[in-house]
């Protein structure tokens, strides 16, 4: 029996559309953003037509960060290189703090560099390196939990969604934006002609290398649709749990409350 923790030496997880072995599927995520780290954002607007900012705008709008001097301290998870940290920021008051975890160095080194060159209210943030399924902090600190198209990076979800809910004050809240499953009829098969030959090319020709980007098409498929994604967040703790699905289901936005 493998020990709590223990990666087993002959499970095996999902990497994209192959199988490794479980020990080896982090280090496998962390090399793919360590060679995107510097053209995430660029690659992400060529990718979705510049699509995820308008995503991002409403996840941060969902979120409500309040506009008051009141504390209100929100844990960014994958917050790599600070889309959503930097939103919440800018909509919420000047009570609302963000602090930003990454299990990649370089992307929250990215993060990092672009607060500085964007004239960020770094009193107001801070970054951590750490594992979604291990985080670093007490019980029962934040008010909001977000991460954006992070988790269906980690190894183990069931385990990072269980932290999610360690982390969380009694009625805070987790709001998670990730890729899905289109939900309209039809629309699937270009838009897999579309993710496997265009995003590849287009990560070759920007980066010189389109092997992360095939990854990060194949992992979205491989994620969990909608509904079973929600009942994952229910088994982990979270009542009133729900979703929304932006663009047609290319993107869902779902949340869940600490009670």
């Amino acid at each position: 029996m493998t020990a709590p923790g223990k990666a087993s030496e002959d499970k095996t997880l999902s990497f994209g559309f192959r199988e490794v072995p479980e020990a080896q599927k982090q280090e496998l995520v962390n090399e793919v953003f360590a060679k995107v780290a510097r053209q995430y954002d660029e690659m992400n607007d060529l990718m979705s037509g510049g699509l995820h900012r308008l995503w991002k705008d409403d996840f941060a709008a969902a979120l409500k960060p309040p506009k008051g001097k009141g504390a209100f301290h929100v844990l960014d998870v994958a917050g790599g290189t600070g889309d959503i940290a930097f939103r919440i920021l800018e909509r919420g008051g000047p009570g609302t703090r963000v602090s930003m975890a990454d299990i990649s160095p370089q992307m929250l080194m990215e993060g990092r560099r672009r607060a500085w060159a964007e004239n960020r209210p770094l009193n107001r943030l801070d970054f951590t390196v750490a594992n979604a399924e291990a985080l670093p902090f007490a019980d029962n600190r934040f008010d909001a939990y977000t991460i954006a198209f992070g988790i269906r990076n980690v190894a183990h979800i069931e385990v990072a969604l269980r932290d999610a809910y360690r982390v969380l004050k009694p009625g805070g809240r987790f709001m998670c934006l990730e890729f899905s499953q289109l939900a309209i009829p039809g629309l699937d098969r270009l838009y897999d002609a579309y993710s496997f030959t265009v995003i590849p090319a287009v990560g070759r020709a920007v980066t010189g290398d389109g092997g992360p980007y095939r990854y990060l098409v194949e992992s979205i498929r491989k994620f969990p649709n909608q509904e079973t994604f929600r009942d994952m967040i229910a088994r982990a703790g979270f009542a009133r749990t729900g979703y929304r699905n932006l663009s047609g289901g290319v993107v869902a936005m779902h949340w869940g409350w600490k009670i």
